[in-house]
Order: structure tokens, then C-alpha cells, then sequence
């Protein structure tokens, strides 16, 4: 019986052996190869593709929420009971045409006579069934000293003011008279201008509504004033001696404020409450709803120097109600520029559609006493409301209460996220999501250094201070390009550190090769940049909540969509599975609801910075002149920041940064 040779027993050892080495290597290769083929992916036509979709998607969202203007109406085509821009156009243009009407002056006497003829007017083809008064109302002298505002601890002494003051109520229900909602704006202007926008417009929009109004007042349950007041231009006299001499006064439960801080466009809520009904029933009727808590923020914070008669009648007479502002052609506020030619099309249609279907709602509500409650006692119950509109075709609104509900909510809910992600992760997550924070850090200094160097140089190589003024476009060159390659260039640099630190990291795992452990060390960073982004927008919801700022659904808005699609498409809590490239669905799924909702408030928001900067350079020798545009390249800076941070973590594979 032979034996079989040791050789032959021994022999299929070793070929499993050679074998199971084949496979690793082969398994390692095939790792390292597909890793490879899905980076290579990323190149730099993808990512600027993606850049000019996010750009586009955004001037298309700004289009179309604020170029977007309805139709001008005939007076044949409104009808008796509707509103028409081509008969409003024409008390515009009476009133221009007569030039500067200040205080004091022969052209505000006649302006005065013509709003007053067209009242007569109005009161002799009004419904049979609506009684109409009408009150040329003289005030002889007074004072008014503010709590805030641009006024603030300023004694200011007004006489011999004119106004005229339309009442509308229901023959038949004189109990409408205890109740009444004030429409308001001025007549007079400052001694530089026309006032075609500031107010010629907003006057002109409320004698059509009058006209309209008057065919509609037999069935309302509240009575309508409108004002028509002068010395708005001289300390806010005019809303003021009304608000505290008029007998008509105390009837009043809210007030409507028109005013304009530009020309034309689309006149938007400028400030509401403290009350919600106001907001709240514009919201529930407006054809073509327009307005935004950011711009109410940033007026109550002091920052845009101004006033308008709405503080009057919230500060002393303690009314809610709402405020409206044209913003247009901004830089033409208060110079010899505001001139009718500029007042765009559908400008007065627009507000004068939206005030008539809120009028006649709230006019038959049976809750307008509600809406007198102080101030005070609505802050402190912080019943006040959220608003925003959509594309300018929808409201959102909600009250305080719920916000800070639905903020704490999402804020405890991503802490316990972080939290546990971070104990999972271990000290390795933790000193990643620290380098990640100083990249964001980073971006943040760069992008503003950057862009605020290109402020302070573009007065010494410009014949003009400002030359955005008239070409607004020119700041996406002047501050927008060097804020953008700013914030690249910052987090570049804390990409780099990051990305040393999981090296040193990675090094320690020995089964890994250095081609793919150098792969999976910048897909990680990469995940990293885009988890930081998504705190940076935390930090500003818990904070906008803490302080109760209206306008810190933003931060919602730009933390949660992002986050869901990290979550649904890439995340796990499990240390041990590596990484992938961040899928370029992740970054559609999660910008697509942000931009919708605040690119054309973004865009809008430069727009009236522009416009709001040549205040800076009307007196020469008083503020620097970079001083305005340091000030517009901040605020580009901290929204490129802000909004590119999810993108600018994508490029950095893309090889460009290399």
C-alpha cells in the first residue's frame, strides 16, 4: 500500500493560502478602483453646472416673487366696485405735476384742493344706502416727543397743518361709527421732489379705493376713515395731531399705514401686529400677498434709519394694523429722481387689488375691537405673528407661540442627533466636528476680509462712491465674486486640516491600503463640511428662538430640508461603514426648499441696501465713503456664507482647490 507524498498533502494548503492573498489584494484593488471611478466623477463642470442651476433657480425665484406684477385695470374693466391703476395713474400724475408740495407751501394747498374735490367727487356717486363725510381738519399747533425710532427723545412742535379725513359707514348701522379702520398716508413731500413714489402713489391708490369702497360700505359691520395728512415729511406731525385731536380718533381699532421708501414695484408688508388679525386676514384675502417679518426685524433693530406714521399709531395711540412700503428704485427716495416715469406698470394695481379685498373683509368682521388690545399684553403672551409669503402667491403665518413650539422641537431633536452621533463616533467625531467648526470659521473670515478689501478699494479706482447705484448687477463683481472666493479659500484651508487629522487617524488602520485610506480620508472630510454647514444654521435657530426673532424661521427653513436629505440619502450612525461621495441628489433634495423660500428675499434685501446706500452720500464730508459699501459687502458676505456653505463643501473634491 503506498503512502501519498507529504507534498502532495501539503500542496493544497498553500494554494489556498496564495489563493486567499489573491483575493484580498484583489478585493482591496477592486475597493480602491471603484472609489476612484466614482471621485473621478466629481469634476469641475459638475460642480459650476451645479453652481449657475442655484444661481438661475434664484434670480428665476426673484423674478418671479417680485417682477411678477398683475395686469393694469381700466376703469371699465374694474367696474364701479373694483380698483383701476389707470385711473389712480391719473391722480398721480395731478399731483406731480404740481412739483414740490412741502409744508407751507402754494403747491400743497393745491394739492389738498384736488384730493378734496375728488372726495366730493366720490361722496356725490356713492351708494345711495352709505353714508360718506368728508373733513377738511385744521390743527392749529401741537408737539409729539417718540419713545424710538429715528425721532427718539426729540421734542418736535408742528402748527397750522392741514389734513382731510374721509369717513364711510353704513346709513343704516350707526353703531359702525363706534368701530372704524384707518387708512393712512401723506400728501406732502420734501422740498427736492415731486413725490411721484413718497406718496403721490400710495394717495393716489387710496382715492381709487374710496371710490371703490364707496359702492361697497352699505353692507359693513365697521366703519373706513381714510387720511389724507400733511407734515409726515416734518416728524411724523401729521399721523399725530390727527391721532390726538380729531374726535374721530377713538373710533379707531386699527390702522393701515401706505408709504414708500422708493418707487413702484410691489408694495409688501413693511411691519404688522402687534395684533395678528391684521396680517392674518390680509393673508386670507390678498390676491397677491407680499410681505416678510425680516424687513420688520430689521426695521424694529434700528439698523435702516427711518419712520414712518405707523409708529404713531402703534406707539401712542397703542392701535395694531399694518404697514406698507413701495421699495423700488430706492436710491431715487427723497431726490429730484422720483418722478412718474419710473413708477412701473402694475405697481398701483397690485396694492390696490390686495387693500380692497382686505378692506372689505375686515370692514364686516365682528372681531375688529379685538384687534385694540395694547401692546404691551400681546408682546408679554407673545401672540404676535410669523409671516412670510411664497413666490407672492401664497401667506404663511403662524403665531410666536407656535414658532417657539416648532423651533424647540427641531432644536432638541438635531441636539439629540448630534449627541448621539458624537458618542457613537466617538473622540475621533468629536475633534472632526471641531475642525470642521474652525472651517466654518475660516470661510466666515476670508469671505469677509475678501469682500469688505474690495469695498474699501473701489472708491479709489471708481470716479463714483457708488457705482452699483445705477447698474445694481455690479455687485455680484464687485463684492459677491471676492466674498465667494473668500469663503472657498477658508474653507479650503480648514478642509486641509481636517483632512491632515483623519490621515493621522486612518494611518492607524493597518487592513487598508494608502491609496484607498488617501480616498476615504477626503470623502469623510467632505461629509464633515456638510454636517458643519447644517450647525452653523442650528446655532442660528437657537438663537433667533432664545431672543424670539420672527425671522429666524430662516434658520428652520435652511437647517431641516438639508439635514432630511443627509439623512434619507447618506446618513448612518454606525462608526465602522466608510464613507461615500456625498451624492449630488443630497444637495438637489436639500437646497430646493430653502431657495424657494428665501432666495427672492435675499436678492430683494441688496436691492434695498443699494437703494438705501446713497443716503450715505447726499452731505459730503459727513460718513466715509466706503462706509456704505463696506456695509453692502458684509451683508453679501454673511449670505454667500450662509447659503454656499452646503455647496462649497461639495467643490473640494471637484480637484480645483487642489
Amino acid at each position: 500500500m503506498r503512502r501519498r507524498p507529504e507534498s502532495s498533502s501539503t500542496a493544497p494548503d498553500t494554494s489556498a493560502k496564495k489563493s486567499s492573498g489573491t483575493s484580498k489584494t484583489d478585493e482591496e484593488a477592486k475597493l480602491n478602483h471603484g472609489i476612484q471611478i466614482r471621485t473621478a466623477r466629481r469634476s469641475g463642470f459638475t460642480w459650476l453646472t451645479l453652481f449657475a442651476v442655484i444661481v438661475y433657480s434664484s434670480w428665476a425665484v426673484y423674478q418671479y416673487q417680485y417682477e411678477n406684477l398683475p395686469v393694469p385695470l381700466t376703469a371699465e374693466q374694474a367696474g364701479k366696485r373694483g380698483f383701476s391703476e389707470v385711473a389712480a395713474m391719473k391722480h398721480v400724475k395731478a399731483l406731480t405735476e404740481l412739483g414740490p408740495h412741502t409744508i407751507g407751501s402754494d403747491a400743497i394747498e393745491l394739492a389738498l384742493q384736488y384730493v378734496l374735490a375728488e372726495l366730493e367727487n366720490i361722496k356725490k356717486t356713492a351708494h345711495w344706502e352709505v353714508d360718506v363725510e368728508v373733513d377738511l381738519f385744521h390743527v392749529n399747533v401741537g408737539a409729539t416727543r417718540l419713545d424710538s425710532g429715528m425721532f427718539v427723545d426729540r421734542t418736535i412742535i408742528y402748527s397750522d397743518l392741514d389734513h382731510i379725513v374721509l369717513r364711510m359707514l353704513p346709513k343704516y348701522a350707526p353703531e359702525a361709527r363706534e368701530n372704524a379702520i384707518l387708512v393712512s398716508s401723506h400728501i406732502d413731500t420734501v422740498f427736492s421732489t415731486e413725490g411721484a413714489g413718497d406718496c403721490s402713489s400710495c394717495v393716489s391708490v387710496m382715492l381709487e379705493l374710496a371710490r371703490g369702497i364707496s359702492q361697497w360700505a352699505h353692507g359693513f359691520k365697521n366703519a373706513v376713515i381714510f387720511l389724507f395728512n400733511t407734515g409726515e415729511e416734518e416728524g411724523l406731525s401729521g399721523a399725530h395731531s390727527f391721532i390726538t385731536q380729531h374726535p374721530w380718533s377713538t373710533t379707531i381699532r386699527m390702522a393701515i399705514d401706505l408709504e414708500a421708501m422708493g418707487i413702484g414695484g410691489k408694495s409688501a408688508i413693511f411691519q404688522a401686529g402687534p395684533h395678528p388679525l391684521a396680517v392674518e386676514t390680509f393673508a386670507s384675502v390678498a390676491k397677491y400677498p407680499s410681505g416678510n417679518i425680516i424687513f420688520q426685524d430689521i426695521f424694529s433693530s434700528g439698523v435702516i434709519n427711518s419712520a414712518t406714521d405707523f409708529q404713531v399709531y402703534r406707539e401712542v395711540a397703542g392701535l395694531s394694523g399694518l404697514d406698507f412700503v413701495y421699495a423700488d428704485h430706492g436710491a431715487v427716495y427723497h431726490t429730484k429722481n422720483d418722478k412718474l416715469k419710473l413708477l412701473k406698470s402694475g405697481s398701483l394695481q397690485h396694492l390696490g387689488e390686495n387693500m380692497l379685498a382686505f378692506l372689505l373683509q375686515i370692514a364686516t368682521s365682528s372681531h375688529l375691537s379685538k384687534a385694540n388690545a395694547t401692546v404691551d399684553d400681546i408682546q408679554s403672551s407673545h401672540d404676535t405673528a410669523v409671516y412670510y409669503d411664497i413666490l407672492g402667491q401664497y401667506m404663511v403665518i403662524y403665531r410666536q407661540r407656535f414658532a417657539n413650539m416648532l423651533h424647540s422641537s427641531v432644536i432638541l431633536q438635531s441636539l439629540l442627533i448630534w449627541t448621539t452621533s458624537l458618542l457613537m463616533g466617538g473622540s475621533t467625531a468629536a475633534v472632526s466636528l471641531a475642525f470642521s467648526c474652525l472651517s466654518n470659521i475660516l470661510m466666515w473670515i476670508f469671505s469677509i476680509s475678501f469682500s469688505v478689501l474690495a469695498a474699501f478699494i473701489l472708491p479709489l479706482i471708481s470716479s463714483s462712491p457708488l457705482p452699483y447705484l445705477s447698474i445694481p448687477w455690479l455687485v455680484l463683481g464687485l463684492f459677491a465674486a471676492p466674498a465667494f472666493l473668500g469663503a472657498l479659500t477658508g474653507q479650503h484651508l480648514g478642509y486641509l486640516v481636517l483632512k491632515r487629522y483623519l490621515s493621522n487617524v486612518y494611518a492607524k488602520r493597518k487592513q487598508l491600503s494608502p491609496a484607498i485610506q488617501a480616498d476615504l480620508i477626503k470623502l469623510e472630510t467632505e461629509r464633515w463640511l456638510f454636517k458643519a454647514g447644517s450647525l452653523q444654521w442650528l446655532v442660528l435657530l437657537v438663537v433667533g428662538t432664545y431672543y424670539k426673532i420672527g425671522s429666524s424661521y430662516l434658520a428652520l427653513v435652511w437647517l431641516v430640508p438639508p439635514a432630511f436629505a443627509y439623512g434619507l440619502l447618506e446618513a448612518t450612525l454606525t462608526p465602522g461603514r466608510l464613507p461615500k461621495p456625498l451624492k449630488l441628489a443630497t444637495l438637489w433634495m436639500g437646497l430646493a426648499i430653502p431657495i424657494l423660500a428665501s432666495a427672492g428675499q435675499f436678492i430683494k434685501l441688496t436691492t434695498v441696501i443699494i437703494g438705501l446706500s446713497v443716503r450715505f452720500i447726499r452731505h459730503p464730508g459727513g460718513t466715509p465713503e466706503w462706509l456704505p459699501s463696506v456695509g453692502l459687502s458684509l451683508f453679501i458676505a454673511a449670505v454667500i456664507c450662509l447659503t454656499l456653505v452646503y455647496l462649497l463643501s461639495y467643490i473640494h473634491l471637484s480637484g480645483i482647490c487642489v
